[in-house]
């Protein structure tokens, strides 16, 4: 089984370097590509309120477990998040309320992000405000956001209540769209950098750079990319529903790209960048409106 290295967060926590992502994974398919997933050796899910699925995913690593004693409920680490209908203070209680009760099958949970900055000031304080005490209640470990950019972050880190400062920052990443400044001002700060749509939803297979580096490798497009994620230090969050993917993307921690390789994915064109179809980082706030 391939053994993925663990990233420290600022909170005190570790979180495995590569999860499985189930962003669009039906209800009727997210509990067995889970599944097989834990069997296969991730420890890391990723899922959100907005996905639909987390009772599913929950309750699958909840069964996982019992049928696996000898892995402890600390090593599984589980990700959801809070969608921004659910901004602000008293809503976003009531939701992390709703994600604990879906988890119930795992008793706590790892991560709660803010899944985008797309409210106000006065809904994305409320809801950081929540989600501290969640914290503080011991039902979540840790809290961090999605989708921030510079300014979002940097408004965050203003409140005057602050207690605990986001763990990461879940974006767009990829050799395509490599949000230099938003990753250096992320790394300064100490919060770590998750990555999502890594293999920028196979949309760049074709790629002359990454199709050298396949055949020098011997590795497939979605190891090539994962394995340059993780050599950026970041967390990579590959999405699938095909058992036969799990293993091979798992195994890109042990791929070991050169510099002058990454350099060349590095240096790749940045044309069309966002596979997800939309730039949430630069949502405006609420001074930037008037």
């Amino acid at each position: 089984m391939v053994s993925v290295p663990s990233i420290k967060l600022n909170s005190g926590h570790s979180i495995p370097a590569i999860a499985l992502g189930v962003y669009q994974t039906p209800k009727d398919v997210a509990g067995s590509i889970v599944t097989k997933a834990l069997d296969s050796g991730y420890r890391h899910i990723d899922s959100a309120a907005g996905y639909h699925n987390e009772q599913e995913v929950a309750d699958a690593i909840g069964a996982w477990l019992k049928l696996n004693p000898s892995v402890k409920r600390e090593e599984i680490f589980y990700t959801t998040k809070v969608w921004d209908t659910d901004h602000g203070y008293d809503k976003t209680k009531k939701q992390v309320e709703l994600s604990l009760e879906k988890a119930k099958a795992i008793g706590y949970i790892d991560l709660v992000l803010v899944h985008t900055p797309r409210s106000n000031y006065e809904s994305r304080h409320g809801t950081w405000i929540a989600l501290q005490e969640a914290v503080e209640s011991g039902k979540v470990k840790n809290i961090g956001v999605s989708n921030y950019g510079i300014k979002h972050i940097k408004e965050l880190l203003s409140y005057p209540d602050l207690k605990v400062k986001p763990a990461v920052d879940q974006i767009e990443l990829h050799p395509w769209l490599q949000q230099t400044e938003l990753v250096k001002y992320l790394k300064e700060q100490g919060i770590e950098v998750e990555a999502y749509s890594p293999l920028v939803q196979a949309k760049k297979v074709d790629n002359p750079v990454v199709g050298e580096l396949q055949k020098k490798y011997g590795k497939s497009y979605a190891q090539i990319l994962i394995a340059w994620s993780l050599a950026k230090g970041f967390i990579p969050l590959p999405k699938t529903v095909t058992e036969s993917r799990l293993i091979p993307n798992l195994e890109s921690a042990d791929i070991k790209l050169s510099s002058e390789d990454i350099k060349k994915l590095d240096d790749i064109p940045k044309n069309d960048p966002y596979a997800s179809g939309w730039d949430p980082t630069i949502y405006p706030l609420d001074d930037e409106k008037k």
